[in-house]
């Protein structure tokens, strides 16, 4: 009986195993390695930014369709039907007696019906309906261009968190590789001091190099994991996702690009979609003030009526067709409009004054991104000459310890040298292409691939100030 009892617990535990494993294997953690190109277009397909940015434009576009609205013709229908009293009518029409008299004929009274029908088509406003179809429409262009520019961001932080994956990666590998190293260093040391051919400090010190190696591995496994999550949230895809940045996108490095900073600077004022966007805007401000003056105008529109009549027993009136021509002003326009006016001009005032901060900024920030990108490239070639020295420095200082013509510090200072010089060579490419994607946004010729790419801005004069 006991044994029977054994095979059914045994039984009961290997089918609860095996109906657990599918849930185990479904929450385990996805991996999949993701390109660059890749994870720019996922980013573009579910940013939030840029779902924002399209609520925006959606709002300019119902701007230009409600000033559109505006010349159309306006039409309304009224009606009422009501119960009254027994009223008291009298006039000249009824011989000046009162139909509350004994003698009188008139009928009674106790209801009453209308209805009517008018249409206002608005011939002139003043140019105002006019202007404020011209300022809606550049404010929707505006939307647009803005549109575009949250799209370059959206890349550039793609870029950005791609690299960090990247060396997040090549870290935890070049730390794994190390560490591996600092073992065989450990074990190398314990077997040498058994046999007292090195002292028991030197050994104490590879053993807390490998100590120091492990921690560094943990700190580089932990940035790795963190960098994976921020990538996961930018593409939005389930956090569990382990994203693996592919190992040689940054080994081609950046194409050598021979335009100088002027040039840069000139691409930038005719391509940069905020420029444009402000030029923009600054046709709407001056749309606004023409719409603003066009309060001092009357307005004239064409009317016309339909209305129907009918009382009981005494009155009915149908066919009251009426036409003709409205025109209405406000004269007290003429010293209060003057405020309206005046903020408008003001609001012009301030987009110019974008434009021309604008213009500065584009110079300082292409000046500051050319400059990244030179100084990120001349580190790419720095760091491979410092990787070739650190390694023959190593191969010295080895050979020298081993002689006893070097201290065991010397060579695991030697030893951390190389280390860090491969780790700067590999954040060297990374950041070269990052610095070299910053200036082609800068300039406002970032494209999906990260390259570089011509922008549709719309407008791309300048408009004088």
């Amino acid at each position: 009986m006991k044994l029977n009892s054994t095979y059914r617990r045994l039984w009961s535990l290997a089918v609860g195993v095996l109906l657990t494993l599918p849930y185990l294997g479904s929450q385990a953690q996805e991996k999949r390695t993701l390109s660059l190109k890749e994870a720019i277009s996922l980013s573009i397909q579910n940013s939030k930014e840029l779902k924002l940015s399209q609520t925006k434009i959606d709002a300019a576009l119902s701007s230009v369709k409600e000033a559109k609205n505006a010349q159309l013709p306006e039409a309304s229908v009224s009606g009422s039907y009501m119960r009254i009293n027994e009223p008291n009518i009298y006039g000249p029409l009824l011989g000046g007696s009162s139909s509350g008299s004994g003698g009188s004929s008139f009928p009674k009274i106790n209801s009453l019906g209308y209805a009517m029908a008018n249409v206002s088509i608005p011939v002139f406003a003043g140019f105002m309906i006019q202007s404020q179809k011209e300022s809606a429409k550049y404010l929707a262009e505006a939307a647009r261009l803005d549109a575009v520019k949250d799209r370059e961001a959206v890349i550039q932080n793609t870029i950005n968190a791609y690299s960090n994956l990247y060396k997040a990666q090549q870290a935890v590998a070049l730390v794994k590789e190390n560490l591996r190293q600092q073992e065989q260093r450990v074990t190398d040391f314990t077997n040498l001091e058994k046999n007292g051919l090195v002292a028991r400090n030197d050994l104490l010190k590879v053993q807390l190099q490998q100590s120091n190696v492990d921690v560094s591995l943990l700190e580089a496994e932990s940035n790795l994991k963190i960098a994976s999550i921020t990538m996961d949230l930018l593409l939005g895809i389930p956090e569990s996702t382990d994203l693996e940045a592919v190992a040689d996108t940054y080994d081609q490095g950046v194409v050598a690009n021979s335009k100088g900073v002027a040039e840069w600077e000139q691409l930038a004022m005719t391509n940069r979609t905020d420029n444009a966007a402000l030029q923009a805007r600054e046709k709407a401000a001056t749309a606004g003030v023409k719409a603003a003056k066009g309060n001092y105008y009357p307005s004239v529109a064409i009317t016309g009526g339909y209305v129907a009549l009918d009382v009981p027993k005494a009155l009915g009136v149908t066919n009251a067709v009426n036409a003709g021509i409205g025109v209405k002003y406000n004269v007290a326009s003429l010293w209060k409009n003057s405020v309206k006016v005046d903020d408008a001009k003001i609001q012009l005032a301030q987009v110019r004054v974008n434009e021309e901060m604008l213009q500065d900024n584009i110079h300082i920030s292409i000046n500051k991104a050319y400059q990244d990108y030179l100084v990120n490239q001349k580190k790419i070639d720095m760091y491979q000459k410092a990787i070739d020295q650190a390694e023959e420095n190593y191969k010295i200082v080895k050979n020298k310890q081993e002689n006893n013509l070097a201290t065991t510090t010397d060579l695991l200072e030697a030893d951390v040298a190389n280390i860090q010089a491969k780790l700067n060579y590999a954040f060297a490419k990374a950041d070269a292409m990052v610095a070299y994607s910053k200036l082609l946004e800068t300039a406002g010729v970032l494209n999906e691939t990260g390259t570089e790419g011509t922008t549709t801005t719309g407008t791309t004069t300048t408009t004088g100030k």
